[in-house]
C-alpha cells in the first residue's frame, strides 16, 4: 500500500492518505491519531495544489525506490 484518495466522513473533505507518512515532512500533512500514516486534505472548492501533490507523491515514491521502506 502506497497512498489512496478518500473522503473524511466527519468533515466531508477529500484527502490523500500516505501509508508511510511518518517518513514525510511537509507542513500540510496531518498525522491525527494514526501511528504511521499522514493525510493531505484537499479543499474541493479550490483548485488542486498540483505542485504540492506532485512533491508529496515524488517524496513518498522515493522512500520505496531507495529501499528505506521495504516492499514484499
Amino acid at each position: 500500500m502506497f497512498c489512496y484518495l478518500w473522503t473524511d466522513k466527519k468533515k466531508s473533505l477529500p484527502y490523500l492518505l500516505f501509508v508511510e507518512g511518518n517518513f514525510l515532512h511537509h507542513p500540510k500533512l496531518e498525522k491525527g491519531t494514526r501511528s504511521r500514516m499522514k493525510t493531505f486534505t484537499v479543499d474541493p472548492k479550490e483548485d488542486l495544489p498540483l505542485e504540492t501533490i506532485r512533491l508529496l507523491l515524488t517524496d513518498a515514491l522515493a522512500l520505496y525506490k531507495s529501499g528505506k521502506i521495504k516492499t514484499k
